[in-house]
């Protein structure tokens, strides 16, 4: 009986370390830890958001860059003539280039098409930008024979970042240079590169 007494008093008076509880230096370290802790896991979130823009947006640059080229080939393969520049000025072209440089200019049953590269006229495109002046396309995907459009079909490139070379015989090397910014870090260049074949040349 004395014994139960003893511990029940012992017990009254939160005898013991154990029922005393935490100390205010073992609260705040473990406070500290728990911060650290979810300040890793909110910057390892973060990381992994901006990763996944970066990819994204990266696909998309990709993604337009094929279609240029898509289109780019189908003019080639429509062409009855390829020359690498449309004359002094581009005073073969169909539109006012505005200063442009001329990297591809073609012949075809529609009319003339002119790919050149230079300042956009507005400016919510980014850098130098990649156009087309040439026959429009109707509602089958088929060109019209109407009057010559000037188009935006890829802006972001560098300075001489579109060029069609003879890489070989009848065939024609595409390149495209774009620099895409990225935030905090330098801005990375995304290269696409088409290796075309020249249409026939006439008899």
């Amino acid at each position: 009986m004395v014994g139960r007494g003893s511990d029940l008093r012992c017990v009254r008076r939160s005898c013991g370390r154990q029922a005393a509880g935490f100390s205010l230096p073992e609260l705040l370290l473990a406070f500290g830890l728990g911060l650290g802790l979810c300040a890793l896991m909110l910057q390892s979130v973060l990381a992994e958001g901006q990763n996944g823009q970066r990819l994204a947006r990266l696909l998309r640059e990709r993604q337009a860059a094929g279609r240029a080229l898509a289109l780019l080939r189908s003019d080639l393969q429509r062409a009855t003539d390829v020359a690498s520049s449309a004359g002094p000025s581009g005073q073969a072209a169909a539109c006012n280039l505005a200063g442009r440089a001329v990297v591809l200019h073609l012949q075809s049953a529609e009319g003339p098409i002119t790919y050149s590269i230079g300042k956009p006229a507005e400016p919510i495109w980014r850098g130098q930008v990649l156009m087309r002046c040439g026959p429009a396309f109707g509602l089958d995907g088929s060109p019209s024979q109407g009057q010559a459009l000037n188009r935006v079909l890829l802006d972001g490139l560098a300075s001489g970042g579109a060029l069609a070379l003879l890489q070989g015989p009848g065939v024609l090397r595409l390149e495209l240079r774009q620099q895409m910014p990225l935030p905090g870090q330098p801005s990375q260049v995304l290269t696409h590169q088409r290796l075309l074949p020249l249409p026939p040349s006439p008899s």
